[in-house]
């Protein structure tokens, strides 16, 4: 073989694999992106009016008191990709947050696909963590999701991230340890329930055996209480204790990112 074929062959393989390299580059240029007109981007067009008002105004509250950045965008469809590598070049498209403090949040759901995601700028990367995102996610976002309530979702989700943010972490923080531990919190009431059920066969068996006829008059038996949950969710839609901020109707132009960014961090899920 000539040191010409030689040269040539090594030339082919270099493009080749700077090919290669460019072949998410392109992907991602391919791609369109939502303008940020506000904190809320419904362009799936899911979210209740309702809901968009209380997301809009729980998100201006939190950045007039701490300066965190938190949008809320629905998407028609991911393009073809991923919605990790759509989140995060969304993100960086509208550098959300501060550009010194990367202290943006984006929550993005994508109902086409039935994926969502919580992506977090550098530096909240150690307060709203991966797991708490996947925690928020799978606890709070997709019970309602599943039955096609997207704004109770977008609501709870949005409040747990605020929680989250403002410190108040304690229960989040529990429900991590119970998943990291293969348990979940309904496991903690079983014994009671399975007590409450004995004492329910028991009494029955008993009054039965005595004639207790007054007890199951009218087919009522004896009354078990068994211990309410702990779920904070159970309650409906949970409304925000943050007072009154600025709210950005979609489409004024008035709203713009900060010049943050985000390496990744955060969680997916799907519903």
């Amino acid at each position: 073989m000539s040191a010409r074929t030689v040269v040539i062959l090594i030339a082919l393989r270099g493009a080749a694999a700077l090919a290669f390299a460019l072949l998410p580059v392109l992907a991602f240029a391919a791609l369109t992106f939502p303008a940020l007109t506000g904190r809320v981007v419904d362009d799936a067009h899911i979210l209740p009016q309702q809901a968009r008002l209380a997301v809009e105004t729980k998100s201006s509250a939190l950045e007039d008191k701490s300066g965190i950045q938190l949008v809320v965008a629905t998407i028609p469809s991911l393009q073809g990709t991923d919605i990790e590598s759509y989140a995060n070049e969304l993100f960086r498209f509208w550098k959300l947050g501060e550009a010194k403090k990367n202290n943006g949040v984006l929550f993005l759901i994508a109902p086409t696909e039935r994926k969502m995601r919580i992506e977090v700028g550098y530096g909240l990367e150690g307060t709203l963590t991966d797991a708490l995102s996947k925690v928020i996610i799978a606890t709070a976002v997709t019970p309602k999701f599943k039955t096609g309530d997207y704004g109770a979702g977008v609501e709870r989700g949005v409040d747990a991230i605020i929680e989250v943010l403002s410190g108040d972490a304690a229960e989040w923080q529990k429900r991590v340890k119970l998943r990291a531990e293969g348990r979940d919190e309904f496991d903690d009431i079983v014994p009671l329930i399975m007590i409450a059920l004995f004492l329910f066969v028991f009494l029955s068996m008993l009054s039965n055996a005595r004639g207790g006829r007054r007890a199951y008059r009218g087919g009522r038996g004896p009354i078990v209480y068994l211990p309410p949950s702990n779920d904070p969710w159970s309650g409906g839609s949970s409304g925000g204790s943050w007072g009154s901020g600025s709210s950005w109707g979609g489409g004024d132009g008035g709203f713009s990112g900060g010049g943050g960014s985000s390496g990744g961090g955060g969680a997916s899920g799907d519903w």
